[in-house]
């Protein structure tokens, strides 16, 4: 269980003192309780009191929660090195998670118009993994965030994503032995997948 300014300043540090031939990372984390506002987030998507501290950050999109039982993947790559570009890197990590997911029997899907990964489109649509990236230097850092088992009220206290009545779900919903030590071996196999074939990816759990 890391803080997450810490994080976030060490991706940052990482990022900053890249150079051609650094290896690409992914790191694999759970946060203590904190919402995340990106460059466009804005005040009112704060929706109710809390004493859960919001930290304004630098990757794209609107405000999120992060919490225990909360899988959390940073991508730290040279894009360039690696000729891949934003959507193709935004599209290999939905498909992450979608794999991950189908490995419980839970059929999820991306969306063009809404980056993350989503389930249940009969049964009313939810989210269960949000996503958002900076790219400095041609190098991406942030990542994605798949909820496993944990308490989502904090979710009902923001408009998640900047969407006023998103729903929100989780693995454990629909695969009640699902934990976030399990999961996190899985992303980090479908991860590597994903991006492996065009670069050698050091995956540390922190």
């Amino acid at each position: 269980m890391l803080e997450y300014e810490p994080t976030w300043r060490a991706m940052q540090a990482f990022t900053d003192g890249r150079d051609a031939d650094t290896p690409d990372e992914v790191w694999l984390v759970e946060h203590p309780p904190v919402y995340t506002q990106g460059q466009a987030g804005k005040p009112e998507h704060l929706i109710a009191a809390t004493t859960i501290p919001v930290v304004q950050i630098d990757r794209g999109g609107q405000i999120t929660y992060h919490g225990p039982g909360q899988v959390v993947a940073y991508v730290l790559l040279d894009l360039r090195r690696n000729g891949l570009g934003v959507r193709e890197l935004v599209r290999k990590l939905e498909q992450s998670v979608i794999d991950t997911l189908a490995d419980f029997g839970v059929i999820a899907y991306g969306k063009v118009d809404a980056p993350g990964v989503y389930v249940n489109p009969e049964m009313g649509e939810a989210k269960i993994a949000s996503l958002g990236l900076r790219i400095r230097k041609g190098c991406s850092y942030h990542g994605l965030a798949l909820n496993v088992n944990m308490d989502l009220t904090p979710f009902d206290w923001i408009n998640p994503c900047g969407y006023a009545g998103m729903r929100v779900t989780q693995l454990s919903d629909f695969a009640s032995d699902a934990t976030s030590a399990a999961i996190a071996g899985k992303l980090a196999e479908k991860i590597a997948y994903q991006i492996k074939p065009l670069t050698d990816v050091g995956v540390l759990a922190l």
